[in-house]
């Protein structure tokens, strides 16, 4: 008698995982758009650590999120911020600043500032509340993710940090017109010493993404010359052109040219610091008992560094960048003098 294999259960994080991954880009990216910080960051965990997605376990994550609506509702918190991006998205922002203003009266809902500092950085946000009175600084810490919250919390003066604990401890409810005076505080903050580049676009990062997709005709037009304006901009691009994450999209035959100029122990540090299974774009260019080898020695290696890693993986992307320069391996989206 045949037994058909177990599969592994899904976790409700994996469930949406999958779930996501079944809807196109847009829809998807209009989800993600939603969620709070650290969901995110868990989504996009179990996104990357989900193997070969298969019907039964596509089956099993859409059973398991029609059991769950069977005893869950939709919860009112954070209501006034979800209808805001509903109708932002439906028809623009400012005509919906004006429809919010009609549907809540003043002070119901959570203003942008307080929304924006829950996603900053502790770095970025220390500065603008560090002098701050213990009250209005435990209302803001317990609105933010507990490890964020902790960076602040421990970057206050000591004599402090034991107020702004108890006060946090004792809160209770928090009237309308506090909340307003956080804001309003946040708002002149964020203004004044963190308004521009909390909005920062564009850089580096920017550009090289521009030039990787646009084609390596272009990145031959525009880096020799963005070279002669700006070397040291240029060099910044080029950094930014060849991450490690970039040659997880390099075929076996290219792959394969890499790793032979690249050392063992350089390979196995590299690897050490990246999930599983995006190990497999290495292992496919190798013979199986190549492979088995190297997966043997990355098990054997134990506890590593992140600056060793970095420093392999620097090394592999410095051997990559000098095969692209000759011609052996190709990265970006494909330009008009890539193929003949």
């Amino acid at each position: 008698m045949n037994v058909a294999p177990t599969l592994p259960a899904l976790d409700d994080a994996a469930r949406a995982a999958v779930m996501v991954m079944l809807l196109d880009e847009a829809q998807a990216a209009t989800i993600l758009a939603r969620l709070e910080p650290h969901e995110l960051q868990l989504l996009g965990e179990k996104m990357c650590l989900l193997g070969e997605i298969g019907p039964d376990l596509i089956t099993q994550a859409i059973s398991g999120f029609v059991k769950s609506t069977e005893r869950q509702g939709i919860s009112a918190g954070n209501r006034p911020a979800q209808v805001r991006s509903l109708i932002t998205s439906a028809v623009g922002e400012v005509k919906a600043e004006s429809m919010m203003q009609r549907i809540l009266p003043l002070g119901e809902e959570r203003g942008p500032a307080i929304e924006l500092v829950r996603w900053l950085t502790p770095q970025a946000l220390i500065p603008l509340v560090k002098d701050e009175h213990p009250q209005a600084l435990a209302v803001l810490l317990v609105q933010l993710e507990p490890e964020v919250a902790a960076e602040v919390l421990h970057a206050l003066p000591p004599a402090v940090q034991p107020q702004v604990v108890h006060r946090v401890a004792t809160l209770g409810p928090v009237s309308t017109e506090a909340i307003a005076m956080l804001e309003e505080l946040l708002e002149q903050r964020i203004a004044t010493s963190h308004g521009q580049a909390t909005l920062t676009m564009g850089g580096a990062r920017g550009a090289a993404d521009i030039i990787n997709n646009a084609g390596k005709a272009a990145e031959k037009r525009i880096m020799p010359e963005l070279g002669r304006i700006d070397k040291a901009l240029a060099r910044e691009i080029e950094n930014e052109m060849f991450k490690f994450e970039h040659l997880f999209v390099l075929d076996p035959q290219a792959m394969g040219s890499l790793l032979r100029e690249v050392e063992s122990d350089t390979l196995i540090d590299a690897l050490k610091g990246i999930a599983e299974d995006q190990r497999d774009v290495f292992f496919r260019a190798m013979s199986s008992r190549a492979a088995d080898g190297v997966k043997d020695e990355i098990a054997a290696r134990g506890r590593l560094k992140m600056a060793d890693v970095v420093e392999a993986q620097k090394a592999i992307v410095a051997a990559a960048r000098r095969l692209a320069a000759e011609g052996v391996i190709v990265f970006g989206a494909g330009g008009d003098d890539e193929y003949v």
